[in-house]
């Protein structure tokens, strides 16, 4: 059973593990504190490598300290945190941490803006978001760094889920827009601390959890108190980025920049190969979960009333209407080119 008083643990031994730890640094180090969205068993993949990477390149130079979901604040605070310097960088997507920016309901999942995690950096590096990201966050004092893409949001539950008729009353830990999208088929949303997560399905404060793909539930413990997994999903990659604290990422001689947003990048291609490779794997080997599916043509209308949304949220403004106009010539592309960019 997962607890607050293991987490923590778990989270403290990884910290004291980190180079930052290793007593004799030069007076001169730049010392940074980074938190990220992930607990400790997630983080082992989706940012521990990169962070010990950048260190042992940097040396005395630099040294990150990593902290976990909620370790010196709760992830909702992260963005204000960063901004007044309390934490000096940031791994998350915008809606998570609450960013004041007008892109913030795009990070995580925006429901059917993605079919494969390529699609994440191929919209911001070649189609225009990171130019949009960058203004957005430039505005209110963050360095928006590197996005990429992580897993596929899926429904994993304690009941099975075999029409859209069972998503009806279920409680769900899922992001903010996810929430928001999937309250329209019944589902209750719900919002607890990362760590907290596989105790409240055990005790039944949650039928389910839409936070993430099958590599995750097995990484993170979920799969061992959920049943079943829906092999439909509401967007095929999460879309996370790497923030820093303005004043403290302009303080950088350019080649640590550098240095970070290439360990940022190398972040990104673990993370694609890794949960590429583990949703596939998972699916067809792992023991704990049974998959179920809603029919295509009744899956059909969720896709429908995606559209609907992405219009009502590009309504709210200049800057989500220019953004929600990339995600419809980005799709119309894709499904222009065809096999294998899109099927069907």
């Amino acid at each position: 059973m997962t607890t607050r008083r293991k987490f923590l643990t778990t989270a403290a031994v990884g910290t004291a593990a980190a180079p930052l730890a290793t007593p004799a640094l030069a007076q001169s180090t730049i010392k940074w504190r980074m938190q990220t969205y992930a607990g400790a068993a997630l983080a082992a993949h989706v940012i521990d490598p990169a962070i010990e990477m950048f260190n042992k390149i940097a040396g005395d130079r630099m040294q990150i300290e990593l902290f976990y979901a909620d370790q010196l604040v709760p992830t909702g605070e992260l963005f204000r945190a960063m901004q007044r310097g309390t934490i000096d960088a940031v791994q998350s997507d915008d809606d998570s941490m609450a960013s004041p920016t007008e892109v913030t309901v795009f990070g995580g999942y925006f429901p059917f803006a993605s079919r494969y995690s390529l699609d994440v950096p191929v919209l911001f590096n070649q189609y225009g978001l990171n130019e949009i990201w960058d203004a957005e966050y430039s505005k209110v004092g963050v360095k928006h760094i590197s996005a990429g893409s992580w897993d596929p949001c899926h429904f994993a539950t304690k009941d099975p889920i075999r029409s859209l008729a069972d998503l009806k009353g279920k409680r769900v830990f899922t992001f903010p827009t996810a929430g928001r999208f999937l309250a329209q088929f019944g589902v209750v949303p719900v919002t607890l601390p990362w760590e907290d997560i596989e105790v409240a399905v055990q005790t039944g404060e949650l039928d389910g959890i839409a936070w993430s793909g099958i590599t995750e539930d097995y990484t993170v413990g979920w799969a061992d108190v959920t049943n079943y997994f829906l092999t439909n999903n509401i967007s095929g990659a999460w879309a996370g980025s790497f923030f820093a604290n303005m004043d403290r990422w302009n303080e950088l001689p350019e080649d640590l920049q550098t240095l970070f947003r290439v360990c940022c990048d190398q972040s990104h291609y673990y993370r694609q190969w890794w949960y590429w490779g583990g949703e596939a794997k998972l699916r067809v080997h792992g023991p704990k979960m049974e998959l179920t599916s809603i029919p295509d043509e009744e899956w059909s209308t969720v896709e429908a009333a995606a559209r609907v949304f992405w219009d009502e949220i590009a309504a709210e403004s200049e800057t989500k209407a220019k953004v929600v106009e990339i995600f419809k010539q980005y799709n119309a592309d894709m499904e222009k080119a065809g096999r294998p960019y899109r099927y069907g």
